[in-house]
């Protein structure tokens, strides 16, 4: 039987300052939700959307521990992310070049 497709892929997940601020904060330890929104100046029910979002697009785990839920990063899904800018910076890297080459050659003449 096929994985269901998550609600929210990487793209809309990433999408949001406050979500990539979450995933820099779980990078290197498990939070709880209370912990997590000390960091914010919003609601812990807004903090716990925010990190809904993360957990469909599969960015992070959560896992019980007692009554509280902890959040940790799940760097995985970043992957495709890397992969799609691959492309991009190779683009970047070949247009830099041959602007280069122009600027170089109009300073030669």
């Amino acid at each position: 039987m096929a994985e269901p497709s998550p609600k929210h892929d990487v793209f809309q997940a990433i999408a949001d300052p406050t979500r990539r601020s979450l995933l820099q904060l779980l990078v290197d330890k498990e939070m709880p939700v209370n912990a997590i929104s000390g960091h914010y100046p919003m609601s812990r029910t807004a903090v716990s959307k925010h990190l809904r979002i993360l957990a469909e697009a599969g960015l992070v785990k959560e896992r019980k521990v007692g009554r509280e839920t902890r959040y940790r990063l799940e760097p995985e899904p970043l992957k495709e992310l890397k992969r799609w800018l691959a492309y991009y910076e190779r683009f970047w890297e070949n247009r830099l070049s041959v602007l280069k080459h122009l600027v170089e050659s109009e300073e030669e003449q």
